[in-house]
């Protein structure tokens, strides 16, 4: 090789420079075509995504969120302690006093504070506010790198050991690459501890002489009667026991009675003779005592005498017995020996329970009540009894009365109805007699059938009966009111003979209308022998006015009009209904003369005679 020079890699074409790459290297070899450098391979590779893709986009910043929003409520806390000495006091030098010390993430500041114990006598709660605490002289506030377990930090000259967090500190901690130590116990109060000891128990042996015991009262036992009441129970009942306290050595021992055919097995005790425990130990409430017997050890008070006491129940084994007597030696045993001298027995028979009063469901409606009745006394109802001496001394006799519709329609004070009531089965029928070219439809109004006062009960009716009906009455017969006009010849006769069952009332209605009925003939008597000075009056104020009308057109229908509303034929109308005639005759009732006949005419406040009223308006006597 004779050639060592670079080869000649720039050079111009057309004035421009022309980078060509070399072909040979130095001492003349040929070089590959195309070779790259390692540098250019490198640089390649990394621009090959761009080259392929184009120039990749600027991503966004990333958005800014405060510490006070992204670390809101997100709170460090350690289980710490410190210790502070006592001088004051000879049952404890030192004092351990648990704290927690919370972290607050967003603002860095930190608080210290002390659950509360009850009774401890020392101001607890919030021991030091939240705020920034400092960690030197040079002005460093505790950080949260700052903290973890098992280390000590001093607070306004206090140390704290810190000795355990909770899972969300370990978590976060452990996130940020801090490496935890591990938990620490909490130290405890040794004066708190010393107090949660139970205290102690000095039991003194007692001087008590069992042998003594056992030679005084040998075969004296305290007889006791008592029940089990377990009726509140399913299929529960109320049972005789005998209970015998044996003085001898306070053991006690329940017998079963048993009476014939009660259908138990004849067993003879339900409790054999042992000591009964009254109050138990606290631990040994939870012991398994139906394996074992009871000690003295767990016992801290048992039964005695003094405990059963007549009239009083006692619980023994979860079974309360009330105790009702006992027998002549122990009413004695407790005289001399307590002072209790009245123990009366008591009465624990077991009493009838009242019987259930037949109460009847509301009635239905339908029919009579005592026919409803007979279905909720017997599976199969009977029809009721009636009263067979009234029937046949009451058969075939009927009360008649007369009566008026009270209603407020003009049209239904015109119709007139006719009850009957049957004396033999206190019915009462209504029949209104048909009015020719009157639009009512007469006939049947009631059947036969039972009326009910308004003024009584659903459950206890009162129907009405024969005192009920005389002249004037009202009936009111299933929301309808009727009013006694009049009563036939019988009822009078009825009433006469029966006068003790009606009121004064009902006979002073009787009367009027016997009087009623004799007045026409007297006036007509006292006319013939006597002129009266009202009659010539009357003769008077119609000559009067004959002189004056001379002569109506309508004189021949007068009478006629009046007559057709008199269905009684009394020679009376009622003074609305004589008004309602006159103005259809278009008679000149305002006239002077005229209102003084109707004065004349008047008959009491409500009737009217139009006979003589009818006289004014003809040329001979009416």
């Amino acid at each position: 090789k004779t050639a060592f020079h670079r080869s000649q890699t720039l050079g111009y074409r057309n004035g421009y420079a022309v980078v060509r790459r070399p072909t040979v290297g130095i001492g003349g070899d040929r070089l590959p075509v195309n070779q790259l450098s390692q540098a250019e391979l490198d640089e390649l590779a990394n621009k090959a995504s761009v080259l392929t893709y184009g120039q990749p986009k600027q991503a966004p910043p990333a958005e800014f969120i405060p510490a006070h929003v992204a670390l809101d409520k997100k709170v460090l806390k350690f289980d710490a302690y410190f210790q502070e000495d006592v001088p004051m006091s000879t049952e404890e030098h030192y004092r351990i006093r648990q704290v927690n010390i919370y972290y607050y993430l967003e603002d860095d500041s930190m608080s210290v504070m002390e659950p509360v114990v009850e009774n401890s006598g020392i101001l607890q709660g919030k021991l030091i506010k939240r705020q920034r605490l400092a960690k030197n002289d040079q002005g460093d506030h505790y950080h949260w790198k700052d903290l973890n377990r098992g280390i000590n930090i001093t607070i306004y000259g206090k140390t704290f050991r810190l000795v355990d967090c909770d899972r969300f500190t370990q978590v976060f901690l452990e996130s940020q690459g801090i490496e935890l130590n591990p938990p620490e116990k909490m130290a405890l109060d040794p004066y708190t501890e010393l107090r949660k000891q139970p205290l102690r128990k000095y039991v003194t042996p007692s001087d008590f002489d069992q042998l003594k015991q056992f030679l005084t009262f040998d075969k004296q036992v305290l007889r006791f009667y008592a029940i089990w009441d377990d009726t509140d129970s399913m299929f529960g009942e109320c049972r005789n026991y005998i209970i015998h306290y044996y003085l001898m050595d306070d053991t006690v021992e329940i017998r079963e009675v048993h009476e014939r055919n009660d259908g138990r097995d004849p067993f003879p005790l339900l409790m054999n003779r042992q000591r009964m425990p009254k109050v138990l130990v606290e631990n040994a409430k939870n012991f398994p005592q139906c394996v074992l017997e009871i000690s003295d050890q767990e016992v801290l008070e048992w039964y005695t005498a003094k405990d059963f006491i007549v009239g009083k129940p006692i619980t023994i084994l979860g079974r309360t017995f009330f105790i009702y007597d006992c027998d002549p030696f122990t009413r004695q045993y407790y005289k001399e020996k307590f002072g209790i001298s009245d123990l009366p027995r008591i009465d624990v028979s077991k009493k009838e329970p009242p019987p259930v009063k037949q109460e009847l469901p509301p009635y239905n409606g339908y029919g009579l009540v005592e026919d409803s009745a007979q279905n909720c006394f017997v599976l199969i109802p009977k029809a009721p009894k009636k009263d067979v001496m009234k029937m046949l001394m009451d058969d075939n006799k009927v009360l008649r009365y007369l009566a008026a519709l009270d209603s407020p329609i003009p049209e239904d004070k015109d119709r007139r109805f006719v009850f009957s009531y049957f004396l033999a089965s206190d019915m009462i029928s209504i029949f209104e007699p048909p009015v020719r070219n009157s639009g009512i439809i007469g006939g049947k109004y009631l059947g036969r059938t039972k009326v009910v006062k308004p003024s009584s009960s659903v459950e206890n009716p009162i129907y009405y009966g024969p005192t009920d009906f005389f002249i004037g009455a009202v009936i009111e017969v299933f929301g309808h009111r009727f009013i006694i006009l009049d009563t036939d010849d019988y009822v009078l006769k009825y009433m006469e003979s029966n006068a003790a069952q009606y009121s004064p009332e009902a006979l002073l209605s009787i009367q009027n209308r016997v009087q009623k009925r004799e007045a026409p003939a007297l006036e007509l008597e006292n006319k013939q022998t006597k002129e009266d000075p009202g009659e010539q009056e009357l003769e008077a104020l119609i000559d009067t006015i004959q002189k004056q009308l001379k002569h109506h057109p309508c004189k021949d229908n007068i009478r006629e009009a009046f007559q057709i509303y008199d269905k009684e034929a009394s020679g009376y109308v009622d003074k609305e209904m004589f008004f309602k005639i006159c103005d259809s005759l278009h008679l000149p009732v305002d006239d002077s003369l005229i209102k003084e006949l109707i004065r004349v005419c008047s008959h009491g406040e409500d009737k009217i005679n139009y006979s003589n009223f009818v006289r004014a308006f003809s040329n001979g006597p009416g």
